[in-house]
C-alpha cells in the first residue's frame, strides 16, 4: 500500500535527520577514519610558543597527507574562551555542527566542561593507540588534577615542573622555596615568575604552597572542603616577602613562558620556572639561551601532569578530531615531540613496552645538555584539585595583579 505523501515525506525527513546526527562508534576505528578522510578540524590551542605551534603544524600536514583529515590550528591566548563559545553555543540550542572540533585543555577547564556535559564521549580509551601508554600504571594519564577523565580526554603530552639557571652567574642554585626566598633577597631583581593566570605562574604558586605547608591532604580535595585561608597563609606569608625582591621589584611580570624565557636570554633574571623538562635544552639548540643554562627540581620534588586533547559534545567533525589524537600518540609523533631541537616534551606512551623499532626512535634522541635524567627528575607530585588553582588566582590578582 502506497503511504500518504506527507507520511513519506515526514519519514524521509526523520531519516535525515538521524544521519546528521549519527557519530561513528569510537571503538570501531575502520569506520572512524572512513568517516575522518574529507572533514576539517579546528583544534583550539594555547597559541603562546612558537616551537609548539610548529610541531602542530607538522601533525596538520602527516594528518592529511596519510588520513585525509585537514587540521586548523585556532590559536588562543586563554583558552577559557574556547570553552565559553562552547557554552554558549549549548545555551543557544546548538547541539550540532559547533565551531570547535579539539581542545587543548585540562585542570579546571576539564573539570568545568565535564561537570556542565559540554564534552563528547567516553572515546579516549577506544584509541588503537592507547594500548601504548600503560595507562594503568600511571594515574596521570587518566586523572586530570584529581578529577578522573573518564575516556573524556585523550593525553598527547607530559609535563613537569622543572626550573634552570645560568650555572655561569648562579653555580649552586636554591632547592626549596624557603631557600628560594633567601637567594632572591641576596640577588634582587634576578628572578621572576610568569603572571597569573598563566598557566606557569599559576603552576608556580602551587608549587611553592606544596612546599610551604605541613599537610598537603586539603589540596588533593575540594577546596570548600578545607579552611581555605589557613591552608593558604603560609603562601600568602612567603609572597608578602617575595615580591619585593622580585625582578621590577614585583611591579611587573612576563606574559608567558616564552616571555620569562626571553629574560633569561637577555641577562635579566637568573632563573627560571618551565614545565618542559628540556625547554632549556631546546632553546639552547636553537641559540635562545646560553650553553652555560641547566636545569634542577626541588629537594622533595615537583608538580607533575598530562596535557589533554577533548571534544566537544557538539564537535563537527569528531571522527577527525579523534584520528589527530590517536596520531599524536604514535611513537612517531610522540618521539618527534621530545626531540630538543623539536619542542623536548615528555611522552605519554610507556617506552619501555614499545617494540623494538619503535622504542629506537626514543632510544637514539639527543635529549640535550641541560635536560635532567628520569631518575634526577624523580616520581613527579600530584597536582591539587582544580578549585584550589582557581582560588588561588583570584586571591593573587587580588593581591598583586589587575586587582590589587
Amino acid at each position: 500500500m502506497r503511504r500518504p505523501r506527507a507520511a513519506l515525506w515526514a519519514s524521509l525527513l526523520a531519516a535525515m535527520a538521524g544521519a546528521a546526527t549519527a557519530e561513528t562508534d569510537p571503538a570501531d576505528w575502520d569506520g572512524v577514519l572512513e568517516a575522518a578522510e574529507g572533514q576539517t578540524v579546528y583544534w583550539n590551542a594555547w597559541g603562546g610558543d612558537p616551537r609548539t605551534n610548529a610541531y602542530i603544524e607538522w601533525a596538520a600536514d602527516e594528518v592529511l597527507s596519510r588520513f585525509g583529515v585537514e587540521l586548523e590550528l585556532v590559536k588562543q591566548s586563554d583558552i577559557s574562551a574556547a570553552i565559553s563559545t562552547v557554552l554558549s553555543e549549548k545555551s543557544a540550542g546548538k547541539d550540532e555542527g559547533g565551531s570547535i572540533d579539539l581542545l587543548w585543555i585540562n585542570g579546571e577547564n576539564f573539570a568545568a566542561m565535564k561537570e556542565k556535559d559540554l564534552l563528547f564521549g567516553p572515546w579516549a580509551e577506544d584509541l588503537p593507540n592507547w594500548s601504548l601508554l600503560g595507562a594503568e600504571d600511571n594515574p596521570a594519564l587518566t586523572e586530570d588534577f584529581t578529577v578522573p577523565t573518564e575516556g573524556l580526554e585523550a593525553p598527547w603530552s607530559m609535563a613537569q615542573v622543572v626550573f634552570y639557571h645560568d650555572s655561569a652567574r648562579v653555580p649552586e642554585p636554591p632547592k626549596t622555596v624557603r631557600d628560594l626566598l633567601d637567594w632572591t633577597r641576596a640577588n634582587e631583581g634576578r628572578f621572576t615568575y610568569p603572571q597569573p593566570p598563566n598557566f606557569l605562574g599559576t603552576t608556580f604558586l602551587k608549587q611553592a604552597l606544596l612546599g610551604l605547608v605541613e599537610d598537603t591532604g586539603p589540596l588533593y580535595a575540594p577546596v570548600s572542603d578545607a579552611d581555605y585561608e589557613a591552608v593558604t597563609a603560609p603562601l600568602w606569608d612567603w609572597l608578602g616577602e617575595l615580591t619585593p625582591t622580585l625582578w621590577r621589584s614585583g611591579a611587573a611580570y612576563p606574559q608567558s613562558g616564552p616571555a620569562q624565557r626571553q629574560l633569561m636570554a637577555d641577562g635579566e633574571i637568573d632563573i627560571a620556572i618551565s614545565f618542559s623538562p628540556a625547554e632549556a635544552s631546546a632553546a639552547i639548540a636553537n641559540f635562545e639561551l646560553p650553553e652555560s643554562v641547566r636545569t634542577y627540581v626541588l629537594d622533595g620534588g615537583t608538580i607533575g601532569n598530562a596535557n589533554f586533547l577533548a571534544i566537544p559534545y557538539n564537535a563537527t567533525a569528531k571522527e577527525g578530531a579523534m584520528v589527530v589524537a590517536n596520531f599524536l600518540m604514535s611513537p612517531e609523533a610522540q618521539a618527534r615531540k621530545q626531540d630538543p631541537e623539536v619542542l623536548g616534551a615528555l611522552t605519554v606512551l610507556d617506552v619501555a613496552a614499545l617494540g623494538e623499532e619503535d622504542r629506537a626512535l626514543f632510544e637514539d634522541l639527543d635529549l640535550g645538555i641541560a635536560t635532567l635524567t628520569p631518575e634526577e627528575l624523580g616520581s613527579p607530585l600530584a597536582e591539587p584539585h582544580p578549585s584550589w588553582m582557581e582560588r588561588i588566582e583570584e586571591d593573587w590578582d587580588r593581591r598583586y595583579g589587575a586587582g590589587q
